[in-house]
Parts: C-alpha cells; structure tokens; sequence
C-alpha cells in the first residue's frame, strides 16, 4: 500500500506539471493543429501514468479523470474548444481543477438570483445526497450475505454499487472544488432510473460528464465528416456508434488498468450495442416524428430491464474477473488501518469482514 500511495503523489504530482505546460502553451501557441502537436506528449503520458498504480480505487479514478477526461478536453483546447478555452482565459487554478474533473463553470459570485437557485438546487441535492448514502450503506450491509443471494440478484446490486459509489466520489469532489476555487460540478446523474428510452438514459441521465466529453470530441467531429458522403440521417446514426465504440474503448482500457487482465472486447460490444439500438431509435423517433410514443409507465421499465439484461451479459462479466468487491473491501480495509492506527499494510493482507463468515 504504501509504494501505491507513493506512486499515487508522484503521478498526481507530474500530472499537475504537464497541465502547467498546457496551460502555458495556450499562452503562446495560436489554437489549432500546431497546439495539439504541442500538447500530444502530455495525452501520451496521461494514458501511461494510470498504467503505474495497481489499485481500484486510486487507480481506477486516475484512469477515468485523467487518461479519458482530462485528455479528450486538453484535444478541445487545442482547437480552442471545450470547458478549457474562454474568454478571458482560465486562471491556472481553474484551468488545472477543469481539466481533471468534470467542472461546469457556475461560480459563487455570480449576481444574486442566479446565487440563490444554485443555493436552492444543492439544497435539495444534498436532501437526495444523504438518502442515497443511506441506501449505499444499507448496500454494503446486504453484502454481509452475498453467499444467500441469487447470482442475477447480486449484478444488480453492484450496478445500484456503480450508481452510488460514483454519485458520493462526485458530490465529494463537488465540495472540495467548491471550496477552493469557488466552481460548481456538472451534475453527473440525473435520476437514470427514471430514464424513458436508450437515447434519454445515455444521453440525459447517466455519467453526463462522458456524454458533454464525447458530443464534441467524437460525436461532432465524425458527423461533419460523414455528411460528405452520406445523408444526415446516416451520418447521425455512423457518428452515434462511433461515440459508443470510443467509450467502449475506455472503458475497456480502465478496467484493464485495474484488473490487469487481458481485454475480451465484451465491454466494447456493450456499448456497440447500445449504439446502434440508440441510432435506431433516433432514426424510428425522426420517421414517426414523435406522433408515436410508449406511455412512462411501459417505457421506463422496458429501458431500465435493456440496460441491465445487457449489463448481465457483456458489461459485468469481465468486470467481476478481477473480484473488485474483493479488491475494493481489501483497498477499505487498508485504508482504514492507515487512519486509525498510523499502518500502511498491504491490500491483499486486509482482511475483508464480509468475506470472513
């Protein structure tokens, strides 16, 4: 535990150097193909640096913030694009913050209305917040008997584990920018549960953060291109699939970056197929013109029975293979150990209660 935690400050460390010489390029650099030459060596080292930590959790968040995220706005800044170029520039502080999480540019100091509906929103987020780790932790408790339960029952509780998990990491980082640099976080989930369709979950409800990222690094770029040799109809459907391949992608490069086991392309073919059942939509919505429409009551659940039928299928099995609720209780574990009595022991010598009956 203690060389990942060494790894973790030096990683972060240089991570924070190279987003200074991003930073400064910007200044001296016009936007364009020469400033993405200039900053290519830093996309470079931000998909080998996770490549050094080993754990889920530091590793995993490393992998997801900074080898998918940072990376595909620092491609935006180099055009003069994205959450990273404005009008006056970014401080360096906001600049640094922005790039490595998802940051939506809402500051304490705006004028008065605008101050009390952001008030009033965290207001009630914060009363859904503790509800939901309330039921995170009566989560963590059912694990305590795992060995009871039905095998499909147990994959949906580690997607309601997925939902949870990201939700309070985010709210927790939403506080820390919060306080430093007074910048609010993207809402990162918007209820997917109550999503009505494919296009509503991806696109509206689950991990805006990926789908603000993609829209204009994959989905703008190939729909352009594509334009020039097919109708716009077919250059939407092409450019939905080619989204969904780019984040079936990453997402394969983080879970190896946490399993180290090699990649079977399941999670890939999950989003593929998630694509091209959303391109479809999108096509048989635009022919229909909206004339035609399941009831809520029949469409929320035939979504939310979509996402996870294909989730058993493709998405979990390569991600249970390296035992992350094992791992992570062991990582906790550690962690633990470390706070209260000063210990670094390795993850694999914790022992993990749940585990133990």
């Amino acid at each position: 535990m203690e060389g990942e935690v060494n790894n973790f400050i030096v990683v972060w460390v240089v991570v924070l150097v190279c987003l200074l010489y991003c930073y400064t390029i910007g200044k001296f650099i016009p936007k364009g193909t020469t400033r993405h030459l200039a900053i290519s060596i830093v996309t470079c080292l931000f998909i080998w640096f996770p490549l050094n930590l080993n754990t889920i959790h530091l590793g995993g968040l490393t992998s997801f913030f900074i080898a998918w995220l940072a990376n595909f706005k620092l491609i935006l800044f180099a055009y003069g694009k994205g959450p990273l170029s404005s009008n006056p520039p970014l401080p360096l502080s906001r600049f640094v913050i922005t790039a490595c999480l998802p940051i939506k540019p809402i500051y304490t100091t705006s004028p008065l209305n605008s101050r009390s509906s952001v008030q009033e929103i965290r207001k009630t987020g914060n009363k859904i917040f503790l509800v939901k780790v309330m039921l995170f932790g009566i989560l963590l408790k059912v694990y305590d008997y795992l060995e009871y339960i039905h095998p499909i029952l147990k994959m949906s509780l580690y997607c309601f584990h997925i939902y949870f998990m990201l939700e309070i990491v985010l709210v927790i980082v939403a506080y820390v920018a919060r306080t430093l640099v007074q910048m609010e976080l993207e809402p990162q989930f918007d209820e997917p549960y109550l999503a009505t369709s494919l296009q509503d979950f991806w696109g509206k409800r689950w991990n805006l953060m990926v789908t603000r990222i993609l829209h204009p690094t994959i989905y703008d770029p190939i729909h352009s291109f594509s334009t020039r040799f097919m109708s716009r109809k077919w250059a939407s459907f092409f450019a939905v699939l080619t989204t969904f391949l780019v984040s079936g992608l990453m997402h394969e490069f983080i879970f190896y970056n946490i399993g180290r086991l090699k990649p079977t392309g399941e999670v890939t073919c999950f989003f593929l197929l998630h694509g091209l059942l959303v391109g479809i939509e999108v096509i048989i919505k635009r022919a229909v013109k909206g004339k035609l429409s399941l009831p809520h009551v029949v469409s929320r659940p035939l979504t939310l029975a979509c996402v996870l039928a294909t989730s058993f299928w493709l998405f979990f099995p390569p991600f249970l293979r390296f035992n992350p609720d094992v791992r992570g209780c062991q990582e906790s574990v550690a962690f633990l150990e470390f706070v209260t009595n000063g210990r670094l022991i390795s993850p694999s010598n914790a022992s993990c209660p749940y585990l133990l009956g």
